[in-house]
């Protein structure tokens, strides 16, 4: 599958939380603590008129081998590591985070407090890992800090269920402590569950707000993007710093998501 199908001719564009209509495909915590076709022109009138129509998107299809579909925590444990993004999907300036992996077994809550919790993994979950990477202050910018989330659910059910909860919680939580000197302020949420317009997943959620850093001075950046393919969900999140564009990244983000897309398609796609 070519990478990214030009970031899915509309990843980036999803990654800002911008709407996708008129894109098409181009070719044949930690923000939540440790969470963890082308389209064709219409003909032309004449030969002489072609058509300046734009084309049509069409909605993300899918369809896993049911024998490849994982069944059991080990079997999710291999696609999850498969999938997960590493520094090399953000950017060619990013370096691994310490710890790079998240403890096995974590699952962060958020309370009515709206503050993160650390809790156990739901029954419903087979496997999940957080991977932290990051882009060092350097060339008087500050530290960009980032995450990729892989959870596998025993069902698709199941991870469409986490999807709804993650929209509940930034429309329920506007405003949340990632840990202490560390927040994110005027939270908001879109989502498009089920909805025939998702161009590079079944469902996604995006993200924006502003992170506050008690150690840096001013607001930055906070985005977090989530998509489902079938029982599996990725997701994203960037904290950025000094000097760093909303737009670069968003693209970052949009990179990262992707790549972890195509592994999915990869591994539990026929052979």
């Amino acid at each position: 599958m070519a990478y990214g199908r030009s970031l899915r001719a509309c990843g980036a564009a999803l990654a800002a939380g911008l709407v996708l209509a008129g894109c098409s495909g181009g070719g044949g915590g930690d923000g939540k603590p440790d969470r963890g076709a082308s389209g064709g022109t219409t003909p032309s009138a004449s030969a002489s008129a072609p058509s300046t129509a734009a084309p049509t998107p069409t909605a993300y299809t899918f369809s896993p081998d049911p024998a490849r579909v994982p069944k059991t925590p080990a079997d999710a444990k291999r696609l999850a590591l498969a999938v997960a993004a590493g520094p090399d999907a953000w950017g060619p300036d990013y370096v691994e985070g310490k710890p790079y992996l998240s403890t096995e077994g974590s699952w962060p809550v958020l309370p009515d407090t709206c503050v993160w919790e650390a809790g156990t993994l739901p029954a419903t979950v087979l496997y999940s890992t957080t991977t932290h990477s990051e882009m060092p202050a350097a060339g008087g910018k500050g530290r960009v800090r980032v995450t990729a989330t892989v959870t596998v659910h025993r069902t698709a059910d199941d991870a469409d269920w986490e999807m709804a909860q993650t929209l509940e919680e930034a429309l329920r939580c506007p405003g949340q402590t990632l840990r202490e000197g560390e927040r994110i302020s005027g939270l908001m949420s879109i989502g498009d569950l089920g909805d025939a317009g998702n161009l590079f997943s079944e469902d996604s959620i995006n993200e924006r707000g502003k992170f506050i850093d008690d150690t840096v001075k001013g607001q930055y950046f906070y985005g977090w993007t989530q998509a489902r393919v079938g029982q599996v969900t990725v997701a994203v999140s960037a904290r950025g710093g000094p000097g760093h564009t909303d737009d670069d990244l968003s693209t970052s983000m949009a990179k990262a998501s992707v790549t972890m897309i195509n592994r999915i398609e990869s591994q539990l796609g026929a052979k």
